[in-house]
């Protein structure tokens, strides 16, 4: 039986709105209180993007719950907005690190591996069993329908959309690189390393 009347147009591939921009999540789950907070970005998913969805998930969330903390552990995958090969990503890091005084330490999934992130299951895995059917027409509805996110084991979701333009193709020199903090751990030191805050 064919579909009769006229069927709701909803979006796909990262659900460009093309008088909008684009609705890329970024997310940060908070494993031991059973958290996420996710970033909706419209622009571009870049490293300057990636380290902002984590100060925004500091600034609303994760300070509150951790007021003594001095570290933070930082689990990514091996490639895209936080790859470790990324120079951006390591420079942002260093000015989250700085900002904020906590020492970071980064531990990325090796090439392939992304699923086993404790975040695909915790987190995007229920976003997506949430929103199913519904269709995502505009940016407030991916953030309305992420926010809404639940579990029985009590998981909570806050969302927000981030508006800001992110500049693509940003080149960081050796000077640049070189100024950041960032000691690798002896286990592929390239994967796994630690910045610390520079002291002013």
């Amino acid at each position: 039986m064919a579909a009769t009347g006229e069927p709701e147009k909803v979006r796909v591939h990262d659900f460009l709105i093309p008088e909008l921009g684009m609705a890329i999540p970024y997310g940060v789950c908070d494993l031991l209180n059973n958290q996420g907070w996710v970033s909706v970005g419209i622009d571009h998913d870049t490293a300057e993007f990636a380290c902002n969805s984590i100060r925004r998930w500091w600034s609303q969330m994760g300070h509150r719950r951790f007021p003594c903390a001095s570290k933070l552990l930082i689990t990514a995958d091996g490639g895209g907005s936080n790859s470790p090969r990324s120079r951006l990503w390591r420079l942002c890091l260093q000015k989250r690190a700085d900002a904020t005084g906590l020492v970071l330490t980064v531990c990325h999934f090796p090439p392939g591996t992304s699923k086993w992130n404790k975040i695909e299951h915790r987190l995007f895995n229920f976003i997506s069993i949430n929103w199913r059917g519904h269709p995502l027409v505009s940016h407030q509805d991916v953030v309305n329908l992420i926010a809404k996110t639940t579990t029985r084991s009590g998981l909570i979701v806050r969302a927000a959309v981030d508006t800001h333009r992110y500049q693509t193709k940003v080149k960081v020199s050796d000077q640049q690189l070189a100024l950041v903090r960032l000691k690798p751990h002896d286990f592929h030191g390239d994967w796994n390393y630690t910045i610390a805050p520079r002291k002013e």
